[in-house]
């Protein structure tokens, strides 16, 4: 029996892909899925409790007190000129997207595995809306952070919009690549070595102290400057800095600092892509 080419086929499934393959074109066929997928994760998370999307506030108002009292009240760690809670704030908010970006995706693979095997569908379309589902909870926990911005601004506090508040837009972007990139090589680790899974909590918890989430970068070169490096290195620390200095003036940044942070998210995304096209061809006889 011999079957004709039929040149009208919207696109092909096949084995044989790029090594990097982010298809645009497709991605936007399965827009739909894509948009009921972000709907599902917003809200089967908090199905069935009594307060709801109120969680999404909850935590990083707690998360801030709890380092404001601990941190800055009984450690005596400085802000400068800003409230303590607000500059908790601002870097909860902040990384607690990242955190969000990282767990989810990486749970793709052992997550979805029966979907995944029943259905064709573009796979980075499961990371992708736990990334965009993410941003809406994060565009929530802003809002909170700009009315206690706003509340602390108008009794007078020293605190003010920095002109490089025009990048802030491509921090969030930068933490949304970098928790992305990291999910999926997670998640693809995960299909064969589930000690992986058990780690990664311990290992976030590890991550968000060497990223200035609860003191400022100054700090850190001044206390310890033989472990400086650690945070100085660290892509999620400058962006997390970077953060709280275009919010609140408060900090330090630089163009050199930004590039490289950039570039490294680069990478890490792309090195992420590539080994979750990799894991996706053989994950179900392993997962």
């Amino acid at each position: 029996m011999k079957f004709h080419q039929d040149d009208n086929w919207l696109y092909t499934i096949s084995a044989k892909r790029k090594l990097i393959d982010f298809n645009f074109k497709e991605i936007w066929q399965y827009r739909d899925l894509l948009v009921l997928f972000v709907k599902r994760d917003v809200i089967t998370v908090y199905k069935q409790t009594i307060l709801g999307p109120l969680w999404y506030l909850i935590q990083p108002l707690f998360t801030a007190l709890t380092f404001t009292l601990i941190f800055n009240k009984v450690a005596n760690i400085e802000t400068g000129t800003v409230p303590p809670f607000l500059f908790n704030l601002a870097g909860i908010s902040i990384w607690n997207y990242f955190k969000s970006c990282l767990t989810s995706t990486s749970n793709t693979f052992s997550g979805n595995a029966g979907i995944f095997s029943k259905v064709y569908f573009p796979r980075i379309i499961s990371p992708l809306s736990s990334v965009i589902s993410n941003l809406l909870r994060f565009l929530i926990q802003l809002l909170v952070f700009i009315a206690f911005y706003i509340y602390y601004y108008l009794n007078g506090a020293a605190i003010s919009i920095n002109e490089y508040i025009f990048i802030f837009p491509l921090l969030i972007i930068l933490m949304a690549l970098q928790g992305l990139g990291l999910g999926m090589i997670i998640s693809s680790m995960v299909t064969k070595y589930r000690d992986v899974k058990f780690l990664l909590n311990f290992g976030v918890q590890l991550l968000m102290y060497v990223s200035a989430v609860m003191y400022p970068l100054a700090l850190m070169r001044e206390k310890l400057p033989q472990f400086a490096w650690l945070v100085d290195y660290n892509p999620l620390a400058y962006i997390i800095e970077a953060t709280r200095y275009v919010l609140l003036n408060e900090g330090s940044f630089s163009l050199r600092g930004l590039a490289y942070t950039s570039l490294i998210t680069v990478v890490i995304f792309f090195i992420g892509l590539i080994i979750f096209n990799k894991t996706e061809k053989t994950f179900i006889d392993t997962v």
